[in-house]
């Protein structure tokens, strides 16, 4: 268990750049109407959450203010679950709101652990 205790970190930073980059991908299709999702105006409850994706994702996955953005990105993943997946059943299994779920609390992790080893803010202190 120890020789693996070594790759903690890199392992977080891996996970922290993953999530941001997946991430990313949600607010394309909000905002650009990329990869088959469709385009929402930016006055939008939508369009709102695609500036959140977007921009809290990459600040996630380059590991710049990583604790700000991720605890903002855990916010409106909860938000979501409760006003888009939660009132069309009880059970995240059954209302298609696992990733929501998900989302929520790796981003709220992510938030707790900061920007990590492989990060831009790494030297900032």
């Amino acid at each position: 268990m120890n020789a693996l205790k070594r790759f903690e970190s890199i392992a977080y930073s891996l996970l922290r750049i993953v999530a941001g980059f997946l991430f990313v991908f949600h607010g394309l299709q909000k905002i650009l109407g990329m990869f088959g999702g469709p385009r929402f105006a930016l006055a939008s409850m939508p369009g709102a959450a695609g500036i959140i994706e977007i921009v809290g994702g990459v600040l996630v996955m380059i590991g710049l203010f990583a604790t700000p953005a991720a605890f903002i990105c855990s916010g409106e993943m909860a938000f979501a679950y409760f006003m888009v997946h939660q009132p069309k059943a009880r059970w995240p299994i059954q209302n298609q709101g696992e990733l929501a779920v998900l989302y929520a609390f790796l981003f709220l992790f992510i938030a707790t652990r900061g920007n990590g080893v492989i990060s831009v803010g790494r030297g900032r202190g």
